[in-house]
């Protein structure tokens, strides 16, 4: 059971979204924007299961409030929240309430026209099954090609009443200008470490190493930091990523393929694999350039990192830190991943 107060730190957010209800003012279209982990699932599915709540409150607000730039903070949108009692909210908890829709897609690396128009465009047309509103949500809205966006357009500018698609993405800037003029965009920001660091203490049991190294990670986005305090994958990619910068300098070519392989089976979480890695370099980077242990975040490496900053070179720990980065802009272009991941690799070895 889930409300609006389950989402941490993005009080302005929650503020408009409880006032839009309260207002009866929603949008017909919308883009949650944010990086992985920073929420955006959440705020859309509170959103949604209270905007489909038998027993919400919708509130009658004067024109003042309603014509006002700041309306959400003349309200009094704490009762704004879904029951959980009802048979709405109850089928939205498990994922059954048929007029919150998730479109589904095959093709990992895009969201094709047809995905649009069979899952969305057309079922748009078939009146709610059982609730005020048809509530379709796009995740990884970033993987719409143009051809899908053109066709998603037409809808967003002349959707009928009940209709309301929310778009998930972890970057706005790849959206058709025609479409970004026509939804209300909510920028997700990284929250403050502090504020990431409070959630962890009042939520989690943990050592403060465990928690400095999940707020560091984190970069903003609680969700991220969650993931690494609960998920044991999580502790076994920090160890392949360990086993890569230590013996880097001394792999064969057999050992780079079978490295490469090994690194293959997290392509679903290759981002916080590559992230792991450009954290180690920059712990090398800072310490070399201090020597101070403090600001240190693999405290528990402290003898390797020591010997890496006698070893490396500024220029060659700049370039893995590039090198990485370039990984990330080829792999989304879909570059072949076998062959990124065996250039970082030798990038690694070289500069070593």
């Amino acid at each position: 059971m889930s409300s609006f107060s389950d989402i941490y730190g993005y009080d302005t957010i929650k503020e408009h979204l409880q006032a839009s209800i309260a207002m009866d003012k929603v949008s017909h279209a919308y883009i949650i924007n944010g990086g992985l982990g920073a929420g955006k699932k959440l705020i859309a599915k509170i959103f949604a299961k209270t905007l489909q709540c038998e027993n919400v409150n919708r509130e009658n607000v004067n024109s003042e409030n309603i014509n006002s730039d700041n309306a959400g903070s003349d309200l009094n949108t704490a009762d704004i929240n879904p029951c959980n009692k009802c048979h709405s909210c109850i089928q939205a908890d498990s994922d059954n309430q048929p007029d919150i829709i998730w479109i589904r897609h095959e093709k990992p690396a895009s969201i094709g026209v047809d995905d649009i128009r069979e899952q969305l465009i057309n079922d748009m047309q078939i009146k709610p099954y059982s609730s005020r509103y048809k509530i379709y949500i796009v995740d990884e809205a970033e993987k719409l090609t143009v051809q899908a966006q053109n066709a998603l357009l037409k809808t967003i500018e002349e959707p009928p009443a009940y209709g309301i698609v929310i778009l998930l993405t972890t970057n706005a800037d790849i959206f058709l200008q025609t479409i970004l003029s026509r939804c209300v965009v909510l920028d997700l920001k990284p929250l403050s470490d502090e504020l990431v660091d409070k959630y962890l203490k009042d939520n989690y049991d943990t050592t403060d190493y465990e928690r400095r190294f999940a707020v560091s990670f984190s970069q903003g986005k609680i969700g991220r930091a969650v993931t690494i305090i609960e998920s044991k994958e999580f502790a076994q990619l920090r160890e392949e990523v360990m086993h890569v910068v230590k013996y880097a300098k001394e792999m064969s070519t057999a050992e780079i393929m079978s490295a490469v392989k090994n690194i293959a089976n997290y392509k679903l979480t290759i981002d916080d694999y590559l992230d792991l890695m450009a954290m180690w370099y920059r712990d090398v980077l800072l310490f070399k350039s201090t020597n101070d242990t403090n600001f240190i975040i693999f405290k528990d490496q402290m003898s390797l990192i020591k010997s890496q900053s006698v070893t490396m070179s500024y220029e060659g720990i700049e370039d893995i830190l590039n090198s990485i980065d370039k990984v990330k802009i080829r792999l989304k272009a879909n570059v072949n991943f076998d062959l990124v991941i065996e250039l970082l690799i030798m990038a690694l070895k070289e500069n070593s």
